[in-house]
């Protein structure tokens, strides 16, 4: 595996592991001490700087009463529905774009208009 494919994967684990603790309601501290580990070692795997070897895994998915296949997995679910969010957002923002091209077409078309009837009056 690639330095960076790891690191993206530690990063995403972590991110996981952060998002389980906050819906708890856990600190870095209370998770630690499960962990029998210090808050800065706990900390790192929050962050994805630690290489989380799968022993340790299996403690963590342990106090969150989740597989690890579950913990691995909750970083793509919420990834997934963020991407549908973002695609939602973007047909929104065509929409209006769409929109306001046409809206300017009708101004333009509107004031040519009223300038060729200004110049038939004159």
């Amino acid at each position: 595996m690639s330095d960076s494919i790891k690191k993206t994967a530690n990063k995403t684990v972590g991110e996981c592991i952060k998002s389980l603790r906050r819906q708890h309601g856990w600190s870095q501290l209370d998770v630690a001490s499960r962990l029998g580990i210090s808050v800065p070692a706990f900390s790192k795997i929050e962050t994805g700087v630690t290489d989380v070897n799968l022993s340790r895994l299996e403690q963590i998915a342990n106090i969150y009463e989740v597989s690890v296949v579950q913990l691995l997995t909750v970083g793509s679910e919420q990834a997934e529905s963020e991407l549908s969010h973002l695609n939602v957002m973007q047909q929104n923002l065509t929409d209006r774009e769409t929109e306001v091209a046409e809206l300017q077409r009708k101004v333009i078309d509107l004031y040519e208009e009223l300038l060729n009837k200004k110049s038939i009056a004159i």
